[in-house]
């Protein structure tokens, strides 16, 4: 690239981690992130669990991270539930909010993921909040109906101030955990389109790994990664954090 831009690139954990596991990958990352330049923000989400680990190792560092998910409640009897002021007390940066396994494996709808994004601005986190398409959407032509959708129930309950402070990550549905990853000329175009929304940081998310990365981050709208499996091994997360470094 001719010139520098911030890049975001945020790891996603999923249901992944052991305490000790834990504490050597991070090291790791902290240790890599010494050859990442200062324009590319790295970031982990991490299990709720192991949110004191993570503060405990990172601190105010370099490397900020966050939880997957928070709860659409502030607080009360929500058994099993975690409010996003819960996390931020930890420290955290980032909230992961309507991720595709969670609209799929647990019935999130669009509103739930507007709450969600809600409370954790609330709480002083910054949410990435999760759009896209499965492939029978995709392959029906309804790739911008369907993005549109996920995104305006968040901006219908934002103040301009707030959704400034959002951050977007497009998540093809048919390439998360496939191996599938969409070409830069697909994730350009649903990115641009994201854009005419909203003006924020759009991160591509879907089978990201050092061998496609270099492309898609070269996209004029593509601000960065969400980084699932990838995430889990040191070397192809560091690798993608340095591109265009």
């Amino acid at each position: 690239m001719s010139k520098q831009r911030t890049k975001r690139v945020i790891g996603n954990w999923k249901m992944h981690g052991r305490l000790a596991g834990n504490q050597a990958l991070l090291n790791e990352v902290v240790q890599g992130a010494g050859a990442v330049a200062a324009e590319t923000s790295i970031g982990v989400c991490v299990p709720f669990p192991y949110l004191a680990q993570v503060q405990a190792q990172l601190g105010a560092g370099r490397v900020v991270f966050g939880a997957q998910d928070v709860s659409a409640h502030e607080q009360g009897a929500f058994t099993g539930e975690v409010a996003a002021a819960m996390v931020a007390e930890f420290g955290a940066h980032y909230a992961i909010v309507g991720h595709s396994e969670r609209r799929a494996y647990h019935g999130e709808r669009n509103e739930t993921v507007a709450a969600k994004t809600q409370r954790s601005l609330a709480a002083g986190l910054t949410p990435v909040v999760c759009v896209g398409e499965t492939l029978d959407e995709r392959e029906a032509g309804a790739t911008e109906q369907v993005v549109g959708a996920q995104l305006d129930a968040v901006l219908a309950v934002l103040t301009a101030d707030e959704a400034a402070r959002i951050v977007v990550a497009y998540e093809p549905v048919w390439a998360i955990g496939t191996g599938r990853t969409a070409t830069p000329e697909i994730a350009q175009q649903a990115h641009a389109f994201i854009k005419t929304m909203i003006s924020v940081p759009v991160l591509y998310g879907g089978s990201v790994k050092p061998e496609n990365a270099e492309e898609l981050l070269a996209q004029p709208d593509v601000d960065g990664a969400l980084v699932g499996g990838a995430s889990l091994d040191i070397d192809s997360f560091v690798a993608i954090c340095r591109i265009h470094s």
